[in-house]
């Protein structure tokens, strides 16, 4: 039976939905994943996998990272990606092209990249060097919070609040591989697998 209006009128059947999942197709912006300046010496590349509860990847994600610069510093201006609309060229406080934010899409195979350099630990923060990174999908209620650790902050690993309460195997998702020079492997686990192969990766509830 066809809806009606509040005067008896029937009403035109419509779609749900339009084009969703819509997080790789309205929110990515021009060089996204381009966190560092273009032609960094320093330049650094992170990238992996997002994967479903399956195994399988998920091609419409979306991954936006925040970070400190390398001195520990928040270069960004607070809440924007602001970009020359012309080059799109990253455009930081006064002008710097480091803001510490990207935001890249899955493609179709469930990759990601992002081009950025490592961070040191922000202002007076007991945590160690990371990346945080907020994760968009189909079939999530809420968007996810994760974080991305380097191999090479061991020692500020051991002293990190989040690690630091975390079980070996739990705390294992949150560090990045290396993967060839100047490349780390950090691949997202939404769903421990059901044959265990999996680990779901530590997400963060903020209160």
């Amino acid at each position: 039976m066809p809806d009606t209006d509040d005067r008896g009128g029937s009403l035109a059947a419509t779609p749900a939905q339009t084009i969703g999942p819509f997080f790789g197709h309205a929110l990515p912006v021009p060089g996204g994943g381009r966190i560092a300046p273009e032609g960094h010496p320093d330049a650094v590349t992170v990238h992996g996998l997002v994967r479903d509860g399956a195994g399988a990847p998920v091609p419409d994600a979306l991954l936006e990272f925040w970070q400190a610069g390398p001195d520990g510093s928040l270069a960004g201006a607070p809440g924007s990606l602001r970009r020359d609309l012309a080059t799109g060229a990253l455009l930081g406080r006064d002008g710097a092209v480091f803001t510490g934010f990207g935001r890249v899409p899955t493609d179709a195979g469930g990759r990601y990249a992002v081009r950025t350099l490592r961070p040191a630990a922000a202002g007076r923060s007991n945590a160690a060097p990371h990346l945080a990174v907020c994760v968009h999908a189909r079939g999530l209620l809420h968007h996810l919070f994760t974080r991305v650790y380097f191999p090479e902050h061991t020692a500020a690993h051991a002293t990190d609040p989040l690690l630091a309460q975390l079980p070996e195997e739990r705390a294992r998702t949150l560090l990045a591989r290396p993967d060839g020079p100047g490349r780390y492997r950090f691949d997202v686990q939404l769903q421990q697998s059901a044959d265990g192969a999996f680990e779901e990766t530590v997400f963060l509830a903020f209160r």
